[in-house]
């Protein structure tokens, strides 16, 4: 080997898939390869390890890589996104149903800290809607029993769908324009919801507004208009990931200007701050609560179950709730999440098996049912959350408020201005919605837009999303019908 062989050899490195193995290095060769291993012991400790392998250093490395922050500060808001849907149902029930709060902290707070360590990304942990709205409205007829019984329901029959692959098979045969439908539908739901928290006063214990709220005051809408000022300054419209590239060197110049300038504001944690300030003014508004704080956690039982708990949380709870939860909590989480997140594609199988576990666990002693949702991923994402770290610090608070103060949280939450919960809400459904840019041709906006309108109004996911299945088909044989004709029509011309 000459010596211009051998120069160019330092500059050479070996593919992972393709490393030569010492017995065939040359003693030219070898000490260029371990000078290169020793510059970068990362790589050499890649290529002599297979990530596949469930060895307990791999999947140590995972959890780590699963929950290393990006950003601190930028996590740490993130956590945030996901509390203007978590908050009121959370509350409702309490105030409503006597809903054991502080073991419903606990056990959301383990979920959160579990997904984030498998996921890797911001995956929410939601109450169950459909469940929470039939216990708020129907009266003494559905209590803690029927709700703990329609989560449990819920989760088994998620449980079997994503064991058995059925959960991924749907979730291919799909089309993207009738789940795009499904999270416009939710997003501008969340949209509108919280806009009716910003502008009337909310009795959660009854799931209705009341007089439209003052202008000034403690929770009034000057307050919540310019924390939404705030956010908007700090986050703006959102993250663009593809920016143009620019060649005149006065563009880079200002556009390295601005990215720093973005890249400052992006440290400062807008929702965080907007929920801190939340905090205090409940204290201001009542500060009597202080005596009504009991430290310790909620004494944990096990729910008693009875022969019509189980009937009516299954007809009353789990019936319409299971189309939401395949929908939204499932077949929109996974498809959002590699839109989100380019990479990180999780299987239908993966979640759904979740999501039922989750129930299946923490009913039995009185938590809240819970899910992921599409809705608490894109708040999350809007406002800084990019790992799993950000939920695992959302999980780590809630349990220590969970163990702390137990149920007497409620007393605090009580007297939190709504109206900042209405704020966070807006920004988490208006990013979900703007994750349906992406539909192109005429016919996969109509679809997406019937599905959407129907959702809306008829007040049903699975209404719509029906609806979206079935005009998609119409419009696949409508083109093929078109096609066949146009076909015939050639053939007829072509013969003599």
């Amino acid at each position: 080997m000459n010596r211009k062989d051998s120069q160019n050899l330092r500059f050479t490195s070996w593919p992972s898939s393709k490393k030569p193995t010492h017995s065939i290095l040359s003693p030219y060769t070898l000490p260029y390869f371990k000078a290169m291993e020793s510059q970068n012991p990362q790589t050499s400790e890649n290529l002599d390890s297979n990530p596949t392998s469930p060895s307990p250093a791999n999947l140590v490395h995972k959890v780590k890589s699963n929950l290393v922050f990006q950003s601190k500060w930028a996590e740490l808001n993130g956590a945030m996104g996901d509390l203007g849907t978590y908050i009121p149902i959370v509350l409702a029930l309490t105030l409503a149903k006597d809903l054991n709060l502080g073991t419903t902290l606990i056990f959301t707070g383990v979920y959160n800290m579990v997904t984030g360590v498998i996921y890797g990304v911001p995956m929410p942990v939601q109450p169950m809607k459909s469940i929470a709205a039939v216990a708020i409205s129907d009266g003494l007829d559905f209590n803690i029993p029927e709700i703990m019984a329609a989560g449990i329901c819920t989760g088994a029959i998620l449980l079997v769908l994503g064991a058995t692959g059925l959960m991924q098979l749907v979730y291919k045969l799909i089309p993207l324009s009738v789940v795009r439908g499904i999270q416009l539908s939710q997003g501008l739901a969340f949209a509108m919801t919280a806009v009716k928290y910003i502008r009337k006063v909310q009795d959660f214990s009854k799931s209705k507004s009341k007089e439209h709220r003052h202008w000034v005051g403690l929770d009034g809408l000057i307050l919540a208009i310019v924390c939404a000022c705030f956010i908007i300054v700090i986050n703006g419209a959102g993250e663009e990931r593809n920016e143009r590239e620019t060649g005149n060197v006065d563009d880079e110049e200002r556009n390295m200007r601005s990215k720093r300038i973005k890249k400052t504001m992006a440290n400062i944690p807008s929702a965080f701050i907007v929920f801190l300030l939340g905090v205090v003014l409940a204290f201001i508004r009542k500060p009597a609560v202080v005596k009504d704080i009991k430290f310790g956690p909620s004494p944990m039982e096990i729910v008693q179950f009875t022969s019509h708990a189980w009937k009516q949380g299954f007809i009353k709870g789990t019936i319409p709730q299971l189309p939401l939860s395949i929908l939204n909590s499932v077949i929109a989480v996974c498809k959002l999440s590699s839109d989100l997140f380019p990479g990180k594609e999780f299987s239908a199988t993966s979640v759904s098996i979740t999501v039922g576990l989750m129930n299946l666990v923490g009913c039995w002693f009185g938590a809240m049912p819970c899910c992921h949702g599409a809705g608490g991923l894109a708040g999350q994402y809007k406002f800084g959350g990019r790992s799993g770290g950000c939920v695992a610090i959302l999980g780590a608070a809630k349990m220590a408020l969970g163990l702390v103060l137990g149920t007497s949280l409620v007393r605090i939450l009580d007297w939190f201005p709504v109206g900042i919960l209405g704020v966070l809400l807006l920004f988490a459904g208006l990013e979900l919605a703007m994750t349906c840019r992406d539909m192109n041709s005429k016919g996969e906006c109509f679809v997406m837009l019937i599905c959407t309108a129907v959702s809306l109004v008829g007040s049903s996911a699975a209404l719509g999303f029906v609806c979206g299945m079935v005009v998609h088909v119409l419009l696949k044989l409508r083109n093929y019908s078109s096609r066949d004709q146009s076909a015939c029509t050639v053939f007829i011309n072509g013969t003599p």
